[in-house]
């Protein structure tokens, strides 16, 4: 399993493995250890809105249940996750392109579309049918080490409940 098989069937299905939205936290945790809550969670444990974090993967929750989940990549670099989503790997190099990532897709026979609301000066986004996974392209920053600095990288992919 490679970072572009899990994206792209994160993609595809709206999960990652057995998480997915709307499933409860202690049940994540029970899947993925304990989680690192947002320093807002520590203030107020019964706030909601904000994520729990395993290294590059988040968990936003909502009333004690999982109401969305990401993973940020920055260009570049690695990412480190949990090995129930990437297994056999402490960390996979997370220098995704736009045109990696869609090509996975249309090779999946996934359909995307540009999502509107998410695109805008050099950012871009599609929104990946029919689970309605959110992706987000970036330029690369300043200190970002990518070999191709005028195209898109991932930055993040998510998926909200309503």
């Amino acid at each position: 399993m490679t970072l572009m098989n899990v994206l792209v069937d994160f993609a595809r299905t709206g999960r990652i493995g057995p998480l997915h939205c709307g499933m409860p936290l202690a049940e994540a945790e029970d899947l993925l250890g304990p989680g690192r809550p947002h320093p807002a969670i520590r203030m107020r444990p019964d706030i909601d809105g904000y994520p729990y974090a395993w290294n590059g993967l988040e968990l936003v929750v909502t009333r004690r249940l999982v109401s969305g989940i990401s993973i940020r990549l920055r260009p570049g670099s690695t990412t480190k996750l949990p090995p129930l989503v990437l297994p056999d790997s402490e960390s996979y190099p997370s220098t995704v392109l736009r045109e990696d990532l869609i090509s996975g897709l249309d090779a999946a026979d996934c359909r995307h579309d540009v999502n509107d609301r998410l695109t805008f000066g050099e950012q871009s986004s599609i929104l990946a049918q029919p689970a309605n996974v959110c992706a987000v392209f970036f330029p690369p920053g300043r200190d970002d080490h990518v070999p191709h600095r005028e195209r898109l990288y991932l930055g993040v992919i998510h998926k909200h409940t309503a």
